[in-house]
């Protein structure tokens, strides 16, 4: 991610923790959260197929939503990645 957006890095993970809240609460359980968010992720992508489209483009569009599956994931397991590390786990393909 662009050193840049610092804003946006705090709007993920304020999402993530919205996210988790959700979850706790048990106003979802954690499945229809990914369900959901590999939803909006297919939505996205395939949105983003216009003419002269880029890849880097469309994973552009996908970063939050991976962000949020991947962190609503370690959170299951009871990690608590940084932002760094799950954008860095993202680039890996991860």
């Amino acid at each position: 991610m662009n050193t840049a957006n610092p804003q946006l890095e705090g709007l993920y993970l304020a999402l993530s923790a919205l996210c988790d809240l959700l979850v706790e609460k048990g106003l979802v359980e954690r499945d229809e959260l990914h369900e959901a968010l590999t939803k909006a992720e297919r939505t996205a992508v395939a949105g983003s197929h216009v003419d002269g489209d880029t890849e880097s483009r469309r994973k552009a569009i996908a970063f939050p939503i991976h962000f949020l599956l991947l962190a609503s994931k370690c959170t299951a397991r009871g990690e608590v990645p940084s932002f760094h590390d799950l954008a860095r786990q993202i680039g890996r393909g991860g």
